[in-house]
């Protein structure tokens, strides 16, 4: 009894730090957005929509190589300090993005934040899974990947409290209070994932890097893979598109910048429910079914935004864009969780989002070249939802279920390490 006890507090834990280490992340790479007006009224810089596009792709430059280097360097050294040292890194280079001196310097400093962002994803959604009850797993993972848009939460109340009166860089400093908070907390609480503490405690010898990523690009896996690639590459692309430049598009529209920001604000609560709702229906039905409803949906009310409806039709929109754009992205993050087994997951998670974040970098760049061309509020929102129709197709071309690839992965795992 005190086992199961004690068992359960380490997950409570896990949960609880993995959710706080992702809405950490969230703020730093949506506060970005938030920060964009003021970014462009910086006379000192004169950055046109162009070049903030530009520097808000750099962040998820570095985050697709976070995310593809986390996974091995996890999957081989553990998630416990995989996690910490992801939070340090980026925590450590807000600090450079809030002093930078030129636009140059930020784009620098940003890039070196997203290897830390982007390696938190895949650290955080494989520690979660391998401590979460068998029948929770999908809404454990959509409890901490929730945290993100939690994050765009903050960042959208910080604009509107602060950015008017103390400027973009008090934004992007708040960005570094993990350094002082969060990874105390982690040393000191986070336990190890009890799968790899298995492993490594086994009479077989643990996988090289090199082993892992053999075993988790095995020929089999590879059309797998690649669609969860693609698939993420829609969900990124949309994700960051809208919290890079929502709330430039609502100013666009005749919005002032504290509607534009609150516009901000609803998308991220929309994903919040729109995430834990539908993870929650991914554990009864699965996933697969989940998350093609949800691409499919955001096409549709992306189509409806781009009418311009009433700003209280629109409010009801933006929140519907949120939970079926970010919170399908987040149903999509379960079904890549628990599609692979333990041995692999991270790789296999870090190089399905890692390349996704293709999708990631082109999203804030469509979005700049969009406003900076001026195509209109409506032709913006009509490119969006033809993204979202791709993810919906992609998402069909999946395999419905994990288990002959998982015990086949496991297999493949096992004869590797026996070598």
């Amino acid at each position: 009894m005190t086992s199961v006890t004690n068992t359960d507090n380490k997950a409570r834990w896990v949960l609880g730090i993995a959710m706080s280490a992702m809405i950490v992340d969230g703020y730093d790479v949506i506060v970005f957005g938030s920060a964009i007006p003021a970014l462009r009224a910086h006379k000192d810089w004169n950055l046109s929509a162009q070049d903030i596009g530009q520097i808000a792709s750099l962040a998820i430059v570095g985050m697709l190589l976070g995310a593809l280097l986390s996974g091995p360097i996890t999957d081989r050294i553990g998630r416990r300090w995989g996690l910490i040292g992801c939070i340090t890194w980026f925590s450590i280079a807000m600090i450079g993005v809030s002093a930078a001196p030129s636009p140059e310097v930020l784009g620098f400093f940003r890039f070196i934040a997203g290897l830390g962002f982007g390696g938190v994803l895949p650290t955080a959604i494989a520690l979660t899974m391998e401590w979460a009850p068998p029948r929770r797993k999908n809404l454990s993972n959509a409890l901490v990947q929730c945290g993100f848009p939690a994050g765009g939460i903050l960042a959208a109340f910080a604009a509107i409290a602060f950015l008017e009166d103390f400027g973009f860089r008090a934004l992007f400093l708040l960005g570094a209070l993990p350094l002082v908070t969060i990874v105390p907390l982690a040393i000191w609480r986070l336990p190890e994932s009890a799968e790899f503490l298995r492993t490594q405690k086994s009479d077989v010898s643990r996988p090289s890097i090199r082993q892992n990523l053999a075993n988790a690009f095995a020929p089999r896996f590879i059309p797998v893979l690649i669609v969860f690639a693609l698939a993420n590459f829609c969900s990124f692309l949309l994700v960051y598109a809208l919290n890079t430049w929502l709330p430039e598009l609502m100013r666009t529209a005749g919005f002032g910048l504290g509607s534009a920001l609150s516009f901000l604000l609803t998308l991220s609560l929309g994903a919040i429910a729109g995430g834990a709702v539908g993870s929650a229906f991914a554990d009864r039905f699965g996933n697969k079914l989940v998350v093609c409803i949800g691409f499919s949906t955001a096409a549709f009310v992306l189509m409806l935004i781009s009418l311009s409806p009433s700003t209280g039709v629109l409010y009801i929109l933006i929140a519907v864009a949120g939970a079926t754009t970010l919170g399908t992205q987040i149903v999509l993050f379960g079904y890549a969780g628990t599609y692979f087994a333990s041995e692999v997951r991270a790789t296999s998670v870090g190089f399905s989002s890692g390349v996704g974040r293709l999708g990631a970098i082109a999203g804030p760049i469509l979005g700049g070249t969009l406003v900076g061309r001026d195509v209109g509020f409506g032709w913006s929102f009509g490119v969006f939802a033809s993204v979202a129709l791709g993810g919906a197709l992609f998402t069909m071309l999946a395999p419905p279920t994990a288990r002959a690839v998982d015990r086949a992965t496991s297999n493949e795992v096992s004869r590797s390490a026996a070598v």
